[in-house]
């Protein structure tokens, strides 16, 4: 080859050399401009969009549960808790059925190995294997250090006293909702503000890391007015009345006359919330405020009072009740026993419906409907809870000469125990009423009047006579203590009538009567084991509630004020 050609093949080698070399440059500066171009775009133009997409594969939100507040009685002792659980559940593509440790997780789990197995086999997603597990089996489980297992918290819902104390706490359901009694009256104040949980996991779904976002906010906790020692006295108390009196039903409440607190509400037959898979509706309701019955004879004493107070009889003002039976307006009226001439305190000791008629029948209707209203009858429930009643009286326009008599006696008008245990803070208290609280009361209280504070001294002398020998409620006596009250036997309602064989035995009353404490109401539904009358059914639940009350109050007993054996023999009360 030539010198020339040579020459001529090398240029054109280096040109295309060069030429290469050139485009080869801008490929690689074109590259580099496009991952600067994708870094910054990815840094800084489509951040969100990325970080989501790495969230949606690499991270989960996990609910934090709140805990619901407590609920506590006016010591501080606890009524109502929640108490933190676990719940596991497994992924079954990560979990082997085949696992050595299986075994242990089922015997921590207490189910057989052999259906935990068959569970993980023939699952095709996440499922929970159990609930409800303690803080220490959770442990147990999670040292097993077993893939595939989530844990969430969960709370479950206790109550310390169970039955005694059901019926007025009530319940919640599942997801944590208050459903019956105080725990559905103040969920929004004990139910906790969820909470969420953001936490990291790897391809296999597996946790290795948390940051929590928003904590869970507990309730708050709720104090009572209630006395969980009283409480328990009372619910023992009517719980044995039902029984040994194969009664419908039973119920006790306890309050404070100084402050209207409620010391104890107790309902039988009743249900344990702890236990709770089958609730039968007739043991859930609280009988204390949500059922209106007839007062009977425990109404007498308002008649009495306002006749009173209108300065139309006085204690020894004289009424004939012989022989026994009075017509009015077509309709006869009779005492349970025929008595002849009796003062107004014999009245009301007595018992007699003719002698509280024709006190009555003196008074001016709307007079008496006026002094009804005031000592709460007829008005809306006292208690702001689920079911309560507001119990029923007609208004005054609408009576006749038999309405006014028979209501002066408890017939004829409804109402809720909680509200009779309301009204009888009249008489225990100066003659003026006060609201009832299920709180603790800590400032002095201001009651409305109803009755004069003279009227009221003298029915309290008139109550305690009832209690006294020739009363109808002797067995509400209490060695040591003073007792006022008043019994009622008031037959049931029914098909327009009457029944003959259904009757509402009650008693209410005050202790010590010189110094009132307590308020206790008693009624009893449908006693059917013989004996009925509110002096013999009532009464003596009221006086064993009254003394242990008593005795846990550490009040101290007059040596000089004794029980009367004699005085417990006498005849059936009304």
């Amino acid at each position: 080859m030539s010198t020339r050609t040579l020459a001529a093949s090398s240029i054109l080698t280096w040109r295309a050399t060069a030429w290469r070399s050139r485009m080869v440059l801008m490929f690689l500066w074109g590259g580099l401009t496009a991952v600067m171009v994708k870094a910054f775009l990815l840094q800084h133009v489509h951040v969100e969009q990325w970080q989501k997409r790495a969230e949606v594969r690499y991270e989960r939100q996990r609910d934090l549960p709140a805990s619901r507040g407590r609920l506590l009685d006016r010591n501080g002792t606890v009524l109502a808790v929640s108490i933190p659980e676990m719940r596991v559940g497994v992924s079954p593509k990560l979990l082997s059925a085949d696992h050595p440790k299986l075994k242990q997780a089922a015997d921590i789990l207490g189910q057989p190995v052999a259906e935990l197995r068959s569970r993980i086999r023939s699952a095709k997603h996440f499922f929970y294997l159990a609930s409800g597990l303690d803080i220490d089996r959770a442990d147990r489980l999670k040292a097993l250090g077993l893939p595939g297992l989530e844990f969430d918290q969960e709370f479950r819902r206790h109550y310390p006293f169970g039955e005694a104390l059901s019926n007025v706490i009530g319940f919640t359901d599942l997801s944590d909702l208050g459903q019956e009694g105080l725990e559905r009256a103040m969920d929004r104040q004990l139910r906790g503000t969820a909470g969420a949980e953001r936490v990291l996991v790897d391809r296999r779904n597996q946790v290795f890391g948390a940051r929590q976002n928003d904590p869970a906010k507990p309730g708050e906790d709720v104090q009572l007015s209630i006395d969980a020692g009283l409480q328990s006295v009372a619910y023992q108390a009517a719980k044995a009345a039902m029984v040994s009196h194969k009664a419908k039903g039973a119920a006790a409440v306890v309050l404070d006359p100084r402050s209207g607190e409620v010391l104890a509400l107790a309902n039988a037959p009743s249900f344990d919330p702890n236990q709770r898979q089958r609730l039968d509706p007739n043991r859930v309701r609280n009988r204390a405020v949500a059922d209106s019955f007839e007062p009977g004879s425990t109404l007498k004493p308002f008649a009495i009072a306002t006749a009173m107070d209108a300065g139309l009889v006085r204690p020894n003002t004289t009424f004939q009740t012989a022989p026994g039976q009075m017509s009015i307006s077509g309709r006869v009226i009779r005492d349970s026993h025929a008595h002849g001439l009796l003062t107004v305190s014999e009245i009301l000791q007595k018992s007699s419906n003719i002698g509280t008629a024709q006190i009555a029948l003196r008074i001016p209707a709307q007079t008496l409907h006026e002094h009804y209203r005031a000592a709460g009858f007829g008005l809306g429930p006292p208690l702001s809870l689920p079911g309560a009643v507001a119990g029923r009286l007609r208004p005054w326009q609408s009576w006749v000469a038999i309405d006014q008599a028979t209501i002066s006696y408890g017939h004829g008008i409804a109402v809720s125990l909680v509200q009779l245990a309301r009204s009888y803070s009249v008489f225990a208290r100066e003659g003026d009423i006060v609201p009832v609280s299920l709180h603790p009361v800590s400032t002095p209280v201001v009651g409305s009047p109803v009755f004069s504070a003279r009227t009221a001294a003298a029915v309290r002398e008139m109550l305690e006579l009832a209690t006294g020998p020739g009363g109808t409620a002797p067995k509400a006596q209490i060695q040591g203590f003073r007792v006022a009250g008043k019994t009622g036997t008031a037959h049931k309602p029914e098909r327009g009538g009457y029944s003959k064989t259904r009757f509402i035995a009650s008693f209410v009353g005050f202790v010590p009567a010189d110094q009132p404490r307590l308020v206790i109401a008693v009624m009893i539904d449908e006693p059917s084991a013989g004996q009925h009358y509110g002096g013999d059914v009532a009464a003596p639940v009221f006086a064993q509630i009254a003394s242990e009350s008593l005795r846990r109050l550490q009040m101290s007993p007059n040596p000089s004020v004794r029980v009367l054996p004699s005085a417990l023999a006498l005849g059936e009360g009304t």
